[in-house]
């Protein structure tokens, strides 16, 4: 079992993606490298902490590689907008790849070196996780039925995966 953390916007996003890969065993939403100790959502969306929406991925590198997660990150969020995604603005929001070893951060760096659009994404190593709040964790499978996950995560879910 191998662990990747990504930040592409909304972690509800990119939980409910992750969630639908072969070899991916968990995701779990939360908040990284920042410097407020223990923050919640609330202090999350003043912008003020320094941390990132992420999501922690547990997977079966048998099954699928960080290279192949890289690629599915990159296939599904706008890395090209700094600070943004969609609606959502601010450096909580920021395209980031948090890597845990020299391998995952060559990877990153020459899959973004590889690439013939302008890419804003950080790729930084993980210094802190925490997990958000319960009512984060599995967002979507939770709530499809709301407004927010219906007009953007059923559509991002339904054009990766036709």
């Amino acid at each position: 079992m191998q662990t990747a953390y990504f930040s592409g916007g909304c972690f509800w996003c990119v939980e409910a993606i992750f969630q639908r890969v072969n070899g991916v065993i968990k995701v779990e939403s939360g908040y990284c490298n920042g410097h407020t100790i223990n923050p919640n959502y609330q202090d999350i969306c003043t912008g003020a902490t320094g941390h990132a929406e992420v999501v922690k991925i547990d997977f079966d590198d048998s099954i699928i590689s960080f290279k192949k997660l890289l690629n599915v990150f990159f296939a599904t969020h706008d890395s090209t907008t700094l600070n943004q995604q969609g609606n959502d603005r601010g450096t909580q929001y920021r395209s980031a790849v948090f890597y845990i070893n020299s391998g995952q951060q060559s990877q990153a760096t020459d899959m973004i070196a590889g690439m013939s659009i302008n890419v804003v994404t950080e790729v930084s190593k993980l210094d802190v996780f925490y997990p958000a709040e319960n009512y984060h964790q599995n967002y979507y499978n939770n709530n499809q039925n709301q407004s927010y996950c219906q007009m953007l995560i059923t559509p991002k879910i339904n054009k990766y995966f036709q």
